[in-house]
């Protein structure tokens, strides 16, 4: 995925640049050692779907040994990593994006927590690999736990750990995943970009992303304009998934995001998906109705982990679970 003909890159989808929204594009930021990082989250979850967060407590000597681990896997021949896929649905994949047509300018990795892959297949340290694997994502689950507990908390909901059990369990559906979107300076045509990944929601419960210092994420805003979200290698990017949108009743927005490629630099994402056991029944919580009409009708886990691999990426995923239009 180094270079690029013309030819090859007619496959992509390209989107024009445009002017920054009037909307205010601050990114919320939430210091987790702050006391006031219940009511941060809230606020950023209500307007936003996303924020950012400091003082995460994962040491950045953990962060920054994956990702040379990763770096050195994306570096083989083609013909290596591809003995590591195709993903289906976990392993390595490059260019497509879930088997109903969707593509773009990236590689990835993706693993599950819950299942034993065969590291051999990535790499000769393919057992270091593994051990900061397993360090790292144990680090972020532990911070996605602690997020959790916190919105609850300014949710002001008795059960403090109403959402983090639910990744505490055994059986909890987490996945991890790596993209690796390789720089090319033919990516930018006509002041157009290349998309890398297309846009999106996630549908677990949150994610947490930390990339290198290159540049590409978006967020979609209420307005319908698109932000540049700056990167920092130091910090990690924290989206509601499709399924805290429904237990909030749609007090939380799920926020569709995007990447688009880099020209000049390579970026690395790793992103920790948190999800419910595939038996767990999802509906807003009663606690936050106060009397309000559900906006959802009750599903599981499993069910919708089905629906969303059966759609395009940019699809509406919620949409075939809604019982009145969500405002």
């Amino acid at each position: 995925m180094a270079s690029l003909s013309k030819t090859t890159t007619e496959q992509y989808s390209y989107i024009k640049n445009r002017m920054a929204s009037t909307f205010s594009s601050t990114i919320p930021i939430v210091d987790l050692s702050k006391p006031d990082a219940k009511t941060l989250i809230v606020n950023a979850c209500e307007e936003f779907g996303f924020f950012k967060v400091i003082n995460h407590g994962v040491p950045m000597e953990a962060i920054s040994q994956l990702e040379t681990e990763a770096l050195k896997f994306f570096s083989l021949p083609l013909n290596e990593k591809e003995k590591a896929g195709p993903p289906n649905p976990f392993g390595y994949g490059s260019k497509r994006i879930g088997p109903n047509g969707d593509v773009g300018w990236v590689e990835y990795l993706l693993l599950n927590n819950n299942q034993e892959h065969d590291f051999s297949l990535y790499g000769k340290n393919h057992e270091k690999f593994r051990c900061l694997l397993n360090s790292y994502m144990s680090s972020v689950k532990k911070m996605a736990c602690d997020i959790l507990e916190l919105m609850a908390e300014g949710l002001k909901i008795q059960q403090k750990n109403v959402f983090s059990k639910l990744l505490r369990d055994k059986e909890s559906d987490s996945v991890f995943r790596v993209n690796h979107y390789p720089a090319c300076p033919e990516l930018a045509v006509d002041g157009q970009n290349i998309i890398g990944f297309g846009e999106h929601t996630d549908p677990q419960i949150i994610s947490l992303l930390r990339s290198n210092n290159a540049s590409g994420l978006q967020i979609y805003l209420r307005d319908g304009s698109w932000i540049p979200v700056p990167p920092d290698h130091n910090s990690f990017f924290i989206n509601v998934g499709d399924s805290l949108q429904v237990m909030t009743n749609g007090r939380f927005r799920s926020v569709r995001h995007r990447v688009l490629a880099n020209g000049f630099k390579s970026r690395l994402s790793m992103i920790y998906f948190g999800g419910p056991p595939l038996s767990e029944k999802i509906a807003p919580l009663p606690s936050l109705m106060k009397g309000k009409e559900s906006l959802y009708k009750e599903f599981t886990w499993f069910e919708y982990k089905n629906s969303f691999y059966a759609s395009r990426l940019a699809d509406n995923r919620l949409g075939h679970f809604e019982r009145i239009a969500a405002s």
